[in-house]
């Protein structure tokens, strides 16, 4: 597994532990999909004005959001896939990890195993496919032992 970081924000300090945190995450969801670990994925950490002007420019959506995903088709799979890009919010990850009464290591693990599953294709539009990708959040998170 390749992974590749870019702390662009001034919210917290990203340590090495949180980014264990982040490969440990990414390598339960290949593990729960039977995914080869042969992948590349690239994670940046922003603040909430970056984001929301991603938001704006990529999704039409001018507001912030505490994460952001861009898959990407590699149709050249020359020696690893590239999954695509994942984009953190670390201030919601502080607020959020208040919010609902957990810690900042377990909103930072949601957030990552959420957004690579959006990198393999799930969503959370309609009912469905929502109750499908929550299904499958649960049981990763479960696996990691990363409760609230």
């Amino acid at each position: 597994m390749n992974l590749l970081f870019d702390d662009r924000q001034e919210d917290i300090e990203i340590t090495n532990d949180m980014l264990d945190i982040v490969k440990i995450s990414i390598a339960e969801v290949l593990k729960e999909e039977e995914i080869d670990e042969n992948v590349q994925v690239s994670i940046s950490f922003v603040g909430d004005e970056e984001i929301q002007r991603l938001n704006k420019d990529f999704r039409g959506v001018d507001s912030s959001t505490d994460v952001l995903s861009f898959p990407m088709d590699d149709e050249f799979q020359i020696e690893e896939t590239m999954l695509g890009d994942v984009i953190i919010n670390t201030k919601r990850v502080l607020e959020q990890a208040k919010e609902f009464g957990h810690s900042n290591t377990r909103e930072l693990s949601y957030l990552t195993v959420h957004s690579i599953l959006h990198l393999l294709g799930y969503d959370h539009m309609e009912d469905e496919d929502k109750e499908i990708m929550r299904s499958k959040e649960k049981s990763i998170m479960d696996s990691l032992k990363i409760y609230r």
